[in-house]
């Protein structure tokens, strides 16, 4: 069977891997000149199932109020002038309730505890170095009322099985002895021992070249114009010319999209419409001094939403969220926040030499990604996962690679799909009033 797979980034190779090593012929088309170099570049590195929790969550509206009149808020928001950010930021809306947070937390642990399992035994099979640590990571709280509501969420982690370790002050340190300088500034924390970290740009191109010994061919610098159909299913991918005109078109039996934040675009002349959101990202990649002030896996600090990861001999610290469209300039103001955050818990760095991107994030209302087959025959998604790519990316890739081949996955898939979105949209048109006849 041919496979063509649009995107390089960590999704769609982890997706060529799994389909090449199952004895499919797959070819990967990507704009960039190498894998990895967008989205998957240079994120926080944290591979957390444990930690894999919707944006979309009791109490978010209210506390997003409070952001946007804070210095280092979290969350920025900056009108696009499309009606579709306004309908995305709606239906995340409409998922702030408790009932749906835990159906959302549940499908989100689902896929990335697969996904870590899959990863480890990728290890296992293949050997594959990426300056992965597999130390757990850290919640890190400031204040007491952060202590207070811990209890939400390891009562989601006991229902899912999950690891976990509360600790107070002492046993921050105790964990990151790096933390023990800002023991004053801290309340206590939660661990997730079962977590793991890791370079997601070095895995990606390192999975790619595992890739190529299976036969997988990458196409780079080859940008998709379109996608060609008969009606019922695609027939092919037309890339652009030199000069941007229609080029070549590549067939294969069965195609699977990646694009991340591109997704949306790439479909929409299909009738299909991804609630797929670009939500913008920062990081800095800190060269390390000092040892003894740097984290030994991830910690995360639950009021600036900031994750700090040991990286070899680097810290990545990365975060932040913009909602304002493809916009991908680098704003001065979250490049401060980041060094607020790294200085006030792992000053071991030189930020001097600090390298600052930022990309962007493929997000859904419900925080879900998109897996699984469209009313399109032969067409898949693997695609839409936040914040959340990295530690979903081997198990998705996995799950995918069985569904295009017609196999059974080893997990639930029917509810990962497009269509619990295009079933919302269906019933919430059928709750609006009919109009006048003339």
């Amino acid at each position: 069977m041919k496979v063509i797979v649009l995107g390089g980034g960590v999704i769609g190779t982890t997706t060529a891997y799994y389909l090449a090593r199952a004895g499919a012929q797959v070819t990967v088309l990507d704009r960039q000149a190498g894998a990895a170099l967008e989205t998957s570049f240079a994120n926080a590195g944290q591979v957390s199932p444990g930690y894999s929790t919707p944006w979309a969550a009791p109490g978010i509206p209210f506390k997003a109020l409070k952001w946007m009149f804070q210095r280092h808020a979290p969350l920025a928001i900056r009108p696009d002038g499309s009606l579709f950010q306004l309908r995305w930021m709606a239906q995340m809306l409409r998922h702030c309730t408790a009932a749906n947070y835990a159906i959302n937390k549940e499908r989100l642990m689902r896929v990335a505890g697969y996904s870590r399992d899959c990863l480890r035994a990728l290890r296992q099979d293949i050997g594959i170095e990426y300056d992965h640590r597999t130390g757990g990571t850290l919640q890190v709280f400031r204040t007491q009322a952060q202590m207070d509501a811990v209890g939400r969420d390891t009562a989601v982690l006991k229902d899912c099985g999950v690891d976990f370790e509360v600790l107070d002050r002492d046993g921050l340190a105790r964990v990151e002895p790096g933390l023990a300088h800002a023991r004053e500034r801290l309340s206590g924390g939660l661990r997730l021992p079962d977590d793991e970290t890791g370079d997601c740009h070095l895995f990606t191109r390192r999975l790619a070249q595992e890739a190529e010994r299976l036969g997988v061919v990458f196409r780079f610098n080859a940008q998709v114009n379109r996608l060609l159909t008969n009606g019922t299913a695609v027939t092919g991918v037309e890339l652009a010319g030199p000069d941007g005109s229609p080029g070549q078109v590549v067939s294969a039996d069965r195609v699977v999209l990646a694009l991340g934040s591109y997704s949306r675009q790439m479909l929409q002349p299909l009738g299909l419409d991804l609630p797929v959101y670009p939500v913008k990202g920062y990081s800095l990649t800190i060269p390390l001094q000092d040892e003894a002030l740097a984290p030994q896996s991830t910690v995360l600090d639950e009021t600036y939403k900031i994750a700090l990861t040991r990286l070899g001999n680097r810290i990545r610290v990365g975060g932040m969220a913009e909602l304002g469209g493809f916009d991908l300039r680098l704003n001065p103001r979250r490049r401060q926040t980041l060094e607020m955050v790294t200085q006030d818990l792992f000053p071991g760095g030189d930020l001097t030499r600090a390298e600052f991107w930022t990309g962007l994030r493929p997000m859904t209302p419900d925080s879900t990604p998109l897996i699984g087959a469209t009313r399109w025959a032969n067409l898949y998604l693997n695609t839409g996962h936040g914040t959340l790519g990295w530690t979903m990316a081997c198990g998705s890739g996995r799950v995918v690679a069985d569904l295009v081949l017609g196999r059974a996955a080893d997990i639930r898939t029917d509810d990962l799909g497009l269509l619990r979105h295009e079933a919302a949209g269906r019933r919430r048109l059928a709750m609006l009033p009919a109009l006048p006849t003339a």
